[in-house]
Formats: structure tokens, C-alpha cells, sequence
């Protein structure tokens, strides 16, 4: 995601009319966009599946609810009390930061040192990806002006997916093994819509708004995967930003022109945030793994060395 957005970004910044000559060259900046963001969450919708079994979706239930929940929580304190900016962070900034799981990077943490439960949660967290749920809560909370077709053509290219990935094995398994074929396309149109200028003064915040991610979600959703009957290492491997999340700023500021003026620097912002989270959630998930199995060898020697 994060280099074809940047290089999106410099051809928009030095030679912003380079590739609009009309026809499929012209397509492919930042007008092709919302093409490529619709089948992205098609492909999405197509991994969406409700066959898992019932203790992993509580927790994965859980753990979206923490997620999203953090998220919300934290978007309103700095819209209502800080008059919508902390820091230079924006509230939507920190909405889509905050709310959105990097599913591979996820998988991959749960795979190693998670168990096999631990990585069938992220089926009910796959709900987090896209921009829908921040739009909800943004028209929910009465921070955004939506219309609610708007708000449908976003959650449609989803539900269309997952009715057929849910009906036909193949059809899930093909379009979501090429989901990220379209991942580089979306990436680079997005980011001709955004100025190089906007980066200098959008990243250190991104960077602080990276480990306020890790730091504030980490917390909250290890406690819930605990309370729920976890280790611990699910909620910290869900203390990511997903690279696609940087695609939802602008989504967000298509369906309400209000944020348009701020959707250049959230973008920045959440690239920042995807960054730092790549690089420190994999840190804290082999801190709790390492936790867990102290405590659990602990357990084992107290209970050999108990008397008979």
C-alpha cells in the first residue's frame, strides 16, 4: 500500500497533468479511484464468512467491539474537547487509525504465537475494513452529512461479496487470494489526490498517532480478549492500522465534501500510523506470547512440585 501511494503522491505533487490524457492512462489517476475501492470491498466482502465456530466469534466480536469502540471513544473526546484537532491529528485521523485491523498482519502474528482460535477471530473483526463503519458512526454521532444511498453504495460491493463467498467456496477463496492485486492500483490512485506538501506537516503527528494506536488500543483489547477467555495475544496482535485504512479518508471525504480540506493530511496521518504499527505490533504481541508462556510454565512447575 504504502509505496505506490507514494509514488501517487510525488506524480501529483511535480507532474500533477502527467497521466491525464484521457482514456485508460487517465483512469488509472486519481478519478480511476473509487473504481478500484469498489473492488476492493467486493473482494473483501467475499471473506467475510459466518461458518466459524461460536466461541471464536464472541471473541471476535469482542474484540471488534474494543476496537471500534476505542476508536469512537477517542474521535468524539477529540472533537467535542479539542474542537476536532489534537496535535495536528484530526478526528477522522484518529477514527479510521484506531478502528482498523491489519488483517495479514494479524493472521500472520496469530498463526506463530496464537492459538488456532486466536486466528479464527479475525473473521467477525473483517468487518472493521472499508470505510463504512466510520461513516455510520461519523452520521450516528452528527459528524458528518451522509446520504444514506451514499451510505449504501459503500456497504453494497460488501454484502454482494459476502452473500457469494458464502454461497460458493471457490468464488470466496479466488477473489479473496487476488485482493491484493488490487491493493497497488487503489494505493497509486489515491495517492495522485493527495500533495507531497501536506506529508511535511501531517508527519510527525502521523508518527504520535501511530503509537497512540498501539498503545491505547493494545491495552483495551488485550484486557478484552482476556475477560473473553483469551491469552492476550489476539488483542495485541490487533493493535495494527491496516494499510488499506489510508484509502478512507478520502472515501469519507467523497461522501461528505466537509472533510475534503482535512482528507489529504488524514491520509498522511493514517500512512504514518500504518508504519509505526507495522513495525511495534509485532513487538508487543511477542511480549504478551512470551507472558503468556511464563505464566503458563510457572503454572506447570507449581503444579509438579505440589505435594501428591
Amino acid at each position: 500500500m504504502v509505496v505506490p501511494l507514494f509514488l501517487g503522491m510525488v506524480i501529483n505533487t511535480f507532474a500533477p497533468n502527467l497521466l491525464k490524457i484521457g482514456g485508460f492512462t487517465q483512469a488509472l489517476t486519481g478519478v480511476g479511484y473509487p473504481t478500484f475501492l469498489g473492488m476492493y470491498l467486493f473482494t473483501v466482502g467475499t471473506k467475510i464468512t459466518m461458518r466459524a465456530a461460536p466461541r471464536m466469534m464472541v471473541r471476535g466480536f469482542g474484540l471488534l467491539l474494543a476496537k471500534v469502540g476505542t476508536a469512537t471513544v477517542c474521535a468524539l473526546a477529540v472533537e467535542k474537547i479539542f474542537g476536532g484537532h489534537i496535535l495536528g491529528v484530526s478526528t477522522l485521523a484518529v477514527m479510521v487509525a484506531m478502528s482498523d485491523t491489519n488483517g495479514g498482519m494479524f493472521l500472520a502474528l496469530t498463526s506463530v504465537m496464537g492459538s488456532k482460535d486466536d486466528a479464527g477471530t479475525y473473521v467477525p473483526q473483517s468487518i472493521e475494513t472499508g470505510p463504512f463503519l466510520t461513516m455510520l458512526i461519523f452520521v450516528g454521532a452528527g459528524l458528518a452529512v451522509i446520504p444514506w444511498l451514499t451510505m449504501v453504495s459503500v456497504v453494497a460491493p460488501i454484502v454482494v461479496g459476502a452473500i457469494l463467498g458464502n454461497l460458493d467456496d471457490d468464488l470466496r477463496q479466488f477473489f479473496g487470494a487476488h485482493e491484493p492485486i488490487i491493493i497497488p492500483f487503489m494505493a497509486f490512485t489515491l495517492g495522485q489526490t493527495i500533495n507531497l506538501a501536506s506529508v511535511l506537516t501531517a508527519g510527525l503527528p502521523g508518527l504520535a498517532l501511530g503509537l497512540t494506536v498501539i498503545v491505547v488500543t493494545g491495552l483495551t483489547c488485550i484486557a478484552v480478549d482476556r475477560l473473553l477467555g483469551g491469552s492476550g495475544v489476539a488483542g495485541a496482535a490487533a493493535s495494527s492500522t491496516a494499510g488499506n485504512s489510508a484509502a478512507v479518508p478520502q472515501a469519507v471525504a467523497l461522501a461528505d465534501p466537509a472533510y475534503a480540506a482535512i482528507a489529504a493530511a488524514a491520509t498522511v496521518q493514517v500512512t504514518a500510523s500504518v508504519i509505526v504499527t507495522a513495525i511495534l505490533t509485532p513487538l508487543l504481541t511477542s511480549w504478551m506470547y512470551r507472558r503468556v508462556r511464563e505464566s503458563r510454565a510457572e503454572r506447570a512447575d507449581r503444579t509438579e512440585s505440589a505435594p501428591r
